[in-house]
């Protein structure tokens, strides 16, 4: 093993370890939140650096090894930052961290990140994918699409809150875009097995590079419904709805969150009563991504009226519905229900509208309750799982975003001059461009182990961490971006402006981050 790799796997080994005790030590978490919150999230970061060491390993580079290195020392202090003066707090002693103290050094030196950053100010990748031949056929026409028919439009869209264009839809629908997760047996892409899910991690990544809002996210929606119907649907209703979802023929909507409730899914208020052959469904529900256009809304609701079986008492439906355009749409039955949506105004991810959408007496077919009665109060549950695979597919989508800004960051250092030299001869700037290259490499290579874990049927915690971690890292990677292009980069005109604002929503939706640190990651980690 090479120095770098082997100093980066002893780092890798340490933070694990550190973790591990620390997890144990703050049970119960709600009586711990504060360390808990670190630990959970020194734990995806920790995950992410032992996927950069571990991915394809057999064919690594002396580059990535150093990416391999940067990036786990600076996990490393950043751990050092949240235990001191707390060590007590996480059960480590001072010293926990001696023994990697010149590995630490090696990994964030100076030099290190300029020999890092000289590959990247090249190609303006953060690293090889290592992808298969057939992955590698995928990426380029999708690529080959955004580029084309997404990238030119992204700018108009996000600046005057338009619609996604229909070409841009038809044109992924032909692609099979809306079928990559969805079983083949139900005229989707999806033939089982371990890498099942890689095509959508690549394509999302590559739609999200040209636009999150006008493009990365519409995957997302599919995912969730078609494993709900997957998982837990009757036969009759994945052939009648998943076919539909596969050829993008009907596009989707989730309709989970409350005003009122937020990520806390169990304590949702929206009910649906029986009557006869049909449902009728009561309440409010907001961020909605896509209401407007999609022909099927997967609506959670409480179908025992009983509030103390909390998630227990909770069921899936799927509200078929019109298409509509632009931010306000109404619908009325002739027996008295309505439905309506109003687009909420926000910061980016526009194009797709977000909306608050209200039942009144809204009558749904018995067959539209996933399982039928045998989907009675399996709701959260099923929609628990699918989230699963949304949250794989959002750090996907943060991959992309952050590829883009790297892209941005380097083209713009390149030209632009600075006291007499471009701005990439700085070696603050070519640190900048390093770590953001560490981030998005590390972030990538978690995505893709991941995805694995998910397709294997037990990736909860990886699919929690890899969306914490590169949501997060979104986050900084764009501001950074951001930060390089000056005046410019606040600028409506510049591309890295729109990225900033966009990754700004990835650390809230499909499970807040803070929700996921303490729902979800620390509690995971204290299982045995």
């Amino acid at each position: 093993m090479r120095e770098p790799a082997a100093r980066a796997r002893a780092i890798v080994e340490t933070l694990q370890a550190i973790v591990g005790k620390a997890a144990a030590h703050v049970q119960p978490v709600d009586e711990h939140q504060a360390v808990a919150y670190d630990v959970a999230s020194v734990s995806s970061s920790a995950a992410a650096a032992a996927a950069l060491l571990g991915h394809q390993a057999h064919a690594r580079s002396r580059s990535e090894d150093d990416l391999a290195l940067l990036y786990a020392a600076d996990v490393a202090a950043e751990l050092a930052g949240r235990i001191t003066g707390r060590e007590g707090l996480w059960g480590v002693d001072r010293t926990a961290l001696d023994g990697i103290a010149a590995h630490v050094a090696a990994g964030r030196d100076p030099a290190l990140l300029e020999r890092v950053a000289e590959r990247v100010m090249v190609t303006g990748e953060a690293g090889p994918r290592h992808l298969s031949d057939e992955l590698q056929l995928v990426r380029t026409a999708f690529r080959d699409f955004a580029a084309d028919q997404i990238a030119p439009a992204a700018g108009r869209i996000h600046r005057d809150d338009e619609d996604i264009p229909d070409a841009i839809i038809d044109g992924l629908a032909d692609m099979g875009c809306f079928g990559l997760s969805i079983p083949a047996a139900y005229g989707g892409y999806a033939e089982g097995g371990a890498d099942e899910l890689l095509s959508m991690v690549v394509v999302t990544e590559e739609l999200s590079r040209a636009s999150l809002g006008a493009a990365g996210s519409l995957i997302t929606r599919p995912e969730i419904i078609g494993a709900a119907i997957t998982r837990g649907g009757t036969e009759d209703q994945k052939r009648r709805w998943l076919p539909a979802i596969a050829s993008g023929e009907r596009l989707c909507a989730v309709a989970v969150t409350e005003p009122d409730c937020g990520s806390d899914v169990a304590a949702i208020t929206t009910s649906a009563t029986r009557d006869g052959e049909e449902w009728v469904l009561n309440g409010v529900k907001t961020w909605c991504t896509f209401a407007g256009r999609a022909h099927y809304l997967l609506v959670l609701a409480r179908t025992d009226p009983d509030r103390t079986a909390t998630h227990r008492g909770l069921s899936l439906f799927v509200v078929e519905k019109p298409s509509f355009t632009g931010h306000t749409w109404r619908l009325t039955q002739e027996v008295g229900g309505s439905v309506e949506g109003r687009a909420i105004r926000t910061l980016g991810y526009r194009g797709m509208h977000s909306f608050e959408v209200g039942f009144d007496g809204w009558r749904v077919p018995a067959a539209g309750l996933i399982g039928l009665d045998d989907g009675l109060g399996r709701g959260f549950y099923l929609q628990m799982r699918a989230f699963a695979n949304a949250r794989l597919q959002t750090a996907a989508r943060a991959v992309g975003v952050m590829q883009s800004a790297l892209e941005l960051a380097v083209d713009y250092a390149r030209q632009r001059p600075v006291f007499g030299r471009s701005l990439a001869g700085y070696q603050l700037t070519r640190a900048k461009i390093a770590r953001m290259a560490a981030l998005i490499a590390a972030c990538r290579a978690f995505t893709f182990a991941a995805a694995r874990a998910v397709a294997a049927g037990d990736g909860d915690l990886e699919a929690a961490q890899v969306k914490q971690v590169a949501c997060r890292a979104a986050e900084w990677v764009t501001r950074e971006a951001q930060q390089l292009h000056g005046g410019y980069g606040y600028a409506e005109e510049y591309a890295v402006s729109r990225l900033f604002v966009d990754a700004r929503v990835l650390s809230i939706f499909e499970g807040a981050d803070e929700v996921l640190a303490l729902r979800v990651i620390a509690r995971r980690l204290a299982q045995p």
